[in-house]
């Protein structure tokens, strides 16, 4: 006995219809996979730059995320973390100066300058009006130490760092021997170091100069005993 559905087959194989027929899941998988390859479907994705920097943001945004919710106080907490951060980077900079990339070997105090003590004082006063004060600093340094060749402290003699300088009138005037090195890394930090003078580093260096020039130099321990020999 024929049923209804075996009837409507009948029906469709008479009528020259085709039977509709199930498709299995792997090749119609496939089919899917290769209609949805061609290009014109894909004519609105994102580039590999901006997926990347989706990546990114979203990287940051999870970074954030934790950070507020280790953070005291929650994301209100964090950013007053982040801005006491950054309030203090911000004063290390304007206290230390800009950073260098590479540092600098100690070049020569005076360089290619044969000015006198007095030209090396003019220009440091005429530095300080105008508040420049890591040149006046510089001129300071160089005019105290010519100074001390002008009165046959120390020789004459090309090519001398300020280290140097301070070492060897130390010898010589053994009361402000340490006044005298601390000048010469002032020196350095200023010229080479990139660090940034103040008035008082200023101040300090003018008073050291002063007093030198009011100081008798003494002999160097070596140059005593061979005196009194």
């Amino acid at each position: 006995m024929t049923g209804a559905g075996g009837t409507a087959a009948i029906r469709l194989i008479r009528s020259g219809e085709d039977i509709p027929v199930d498709t299995p899941r792997v090749p119609a998988r496939e089919a899917a996979r290769d209609e949805l390859s061609d290009p014109m479907y894909h004519e609105h994705d994102p580039n590999l730059l901006e997926r990347g920097l989706d990546r990114f943001w979203d990287w940051i945004g999870d970074l954030f995320a934790g950070a507020a919710g280790a953070a005291p106080g929650g994301p209100l907490g964090l950013v007053v973390l982040v801005l006491a951060v950054g309030g203090l980077t911000a004063a290390l900079w304007w206290r230390l100066g800009t950073p260098r990339r590479t540092a600098r070997s100690p070049e020569t105090l005076f360089g290619s300058t044969t000015r006198g003590a007095a030209d090396h004082r003019a220009a440091a006063s005429a530095h300080a009006e105008a508040h420049l004060w890591t040149e006046a600093v510089q001129e300071r340094m160089r005019a105290l130490v010519r100074a001390l060749e002008d009165r046959a402290v120390l020789d004459p003699r090309p090519g001398r760092t300020a280290d140097e300088a301070a070492a060897e009138a130390g010898q010589v005037m053994s009361a402000h021997a340490d006044r005298l090195r601390a000048a010469a890394r002032v020196f350095d930090d200023v010229t080479y170091g990139g660090r940034a003078a103040d008035e008082a580093t200023y101040l300090t260096l003018r008073t050291l100069d002063l007093d030198l020039e009011a100081t008798k130099p003494t002999p160097a321990a070596g140059t005593a005993r061979e005196d009194a020999g």
